[in-house]
């Protein structure tokens, strides 16, 4: 996901570096609604994975001052490994779907300058 975003930025750069009819900015204005769409719903799911994944980790580590057990201490470590890509996928998500914003408001507002830096 993380390069399907990064290469849909630079594909809206791309269009925005050429002068474009009103008709053809329409078309591309009407594509980056979908395309944003697209993007906030894989947002809201990796929220939801990643919140969830947060709590589970949470209650692991309570249960390891309850319990003192080896299985717990390998569910939490586990759950971690899988917690911390999570953050930084949600993270390049949210900047971009972010960047994606900007460069929705710029096709309303009729600037000449669109160029966004993608890192």
């Amino acid at each position: 996901m993380e390069k399907r975003l990064k290469d849909y930025i630079n594909y809206i750069n791309e269009q925005l570096q050429c002068s474009l009819s009103s008709e053809e900015k329409k078309i591309l204005k009407g594509n980056l609604l979908t395309q944003i769409m697209f993007f906030q719903h894989e947002r809201l799911i990796h929220l939801i994975v990643t919140v969830t994944f947060a709590i589970l980790a949470m209650f692991s580590f309570l249960f390891i001052f309850l319990y003192e057990n080896i299985f717990i201490y390998i569910l939490l470590f586990l759950i971690l490994i899988l917690l911390f890509p999570y953050i930084r996928h949600y993270f390049i998500l949210e900047r971009g779907v972010q960047r994606l914003y900007e460069y929705y408001d710029k096709l309303n507002s009729g600037g000449n300058s669109y160029e966004i830096n993608i890192d």
